[in-house]
């Protein structure tokens, strides 16, 4: 990397986790180059506006996030047991996003929603992008012969996505990561239940 692509790098990082726990509208200039020690033109000299870089500060956070849930998934030796590590990974998500100031789906999602419409389109984007992800997982489980057939992949998807969401949203509001462990053990639970052949 060349040192003008480290800096935007470290920018990125360290802004990033500002971004999603302060939202759009809170997230000040004076803010950003007090986190970096860098200059306001050191910053814009990287990004044109406020609005590129917390994109690219959302973008930074989901693909983390997306790819360490990946990273548990393929610990799954069938496609069941992967669908099976969605619900693992979540059970100790309350931890593991504190490092991103919270859920980027979640708190970027909300905030944007009201404030930002490009920014709302992108998170509605990699919403989709997960939902496609649970269905192709439990088509891949159904084409295993693990899951019933007659089991309507997207429908499961969009039930997991909502319920691990609402759990998130409740273990931050709470300060009580109950909830998180109580979906994991719920979503185990519909996958042997109600999917599992």
């Amino acid at each position: 990397m060349s040192k003008s692509e480290r800096t935007k790098a470290f920018i990125i990082e360290t802004v990033a986790p500002i971004f999603n726990k302060n939202g759009y509208a809170a997230m000040s200039l004076s803010k950003i180059t007090e986190a970096t020690g860098l200059t306001k033109g050191a910053i814009y000299g990287h990004f044109e506006n406020k609005e590129e870089l917390a994109i690219e500060s959302f973008k930074f956070s989901v693909r983390k996030v997306l790819k360490d849930l990946n990273k548990t998934v393929n610990k799954g030796e069938t496609p069941l047991a992967m669908l099976k590590k969605i619900a693992v990974f979540y059970e100790d998500y309350y931890e593991y996003n504190k490092q991103f100031g919270g859920c980027p789906i979640l708190n970027i999602g909300v905030d944007s929603n009201n404030q930002n419409k490009v920014i709302a389109q992108l998170v509605q984007s990699y919403n989709h992008r997960i939902l496609d992800q649970f269905s192709k997982l439990i088509e891949m489980a159904k084409e295993a012969n693990e899951v019933k057939e007659s089991i309507d992949s997207m429908l499961y998807a969009k039930r997991f996505f909502y319920m691990i969401e609402g759990a998130v949203y409740m273990t931050h509001i709470m300060k009580d990561d109950s909830y998180l462990t109580d979906v994991s053990v719920l979503l185990q639970q519909i996958i042997k239940q109600e999917l599992q052949k």
